[in-house]
């Protein structure tokens, strides 16, 4: 049997979502966003009006058929390929650690060690506890919830890819309670837990303290989501 190539199973995806979402058109526009491809650039490649692409993302078009579908899906792939082609790579990593996109943004071994300092600047994270290595050569962006409730804790520790010498990024979090506790049943810890999405007055009375005693880095990050994920794509 023949095995499918990352950007077959990603375009699968991404048409399986479209065609069966409730809100399509949203669904179209969260993808071509991840993408970072504007609507005129998607219009231009599918030699149609970008007024077009707009009507089928807010609705006032008919939800687009699966000839339309596929037509947006490959020329997504497209573009990303002319441009070196990091979100299937992107998808590729995630897809042979074992995990969904939906559980994984991102997953990155570095060709060399990078300071933990370089890390938060990039990402614009703010550090609020040092960790007892300044320095990763990985980075993984978890989405917390669904992370904490459908992995398992082998599953949990294949997060770290090829070595714990890296950060997790906690999306979705509110506290950040929840991941930090899950994290305790995992050994060893990271060097860096950077939870994304609140403020350090929102953050869990004990976090701090769970992060000295594991002696990682804890640091909070308030970038939009897009913005920082597209960071990443470009880092280190």
């Amino acid at each position: 049997m023949t095995e499918r190539s990352p950007r077959a199973e990603l375009a699968e995806k991404i048409a399986g979502e479209i065609t069966l979402s409730e809100d399509p058109g949203a669904t179209l526009r969260k993808w071509r966003t991840d993408f970072t491809v504007s609507q005129t650039e998607l219009a231009d490649e599918l030699s149609i009006s970008s007024s077009v692409i707009s009507d089928y993302e807010s609705g006032r078009r008919a939800s687009p058929g699966i000839a339309v579908v596929r037509r947006v899906v490959t020329a997504l792939l497209d573009i990303d390929e002319r441009r070196g082609g990091d979100r299937i790579r992107q998808y590729a990593r995630v897809l042979s650690a074992g995990f969904e996109s939906d559980i994984v943004h991102d997953l990155r071994e570095y060709p060399a060690t990078v300071s933990l300092s370089r890390f938060y600047e990039a990402i614009g994270a703010t550090e609020l506890v040092p960790g007892e290595v300044d320095h990763i050569s990985g980075h993984t962006v978890i989405n917390s919830i669904e992370a904490i409730t459908r992995l398992s804790s082998e599953e949990f520790y294949r997060l770290y890819g090829r070595s714990t010498n890296r950060a997790l990024v906690f999306t979705d979090v509110t506290r950040g309670e929840s991941p930090l506790v899950a994290m305790r049943v995992v050994n060893p810890t990271p060097n860096a837990v950077v939870l994304h999405g609140l403020s350090e007055g929102e953050l869990w009375e004990h976090a701090a303290d769970l992060a000295r005693i594991d002696g990682f880095s804890l640091a909070i990050c308030g970038t939009d989501i897009d913005l920082m994920l597209e960071s990443l794509r470009e880092f280190p």
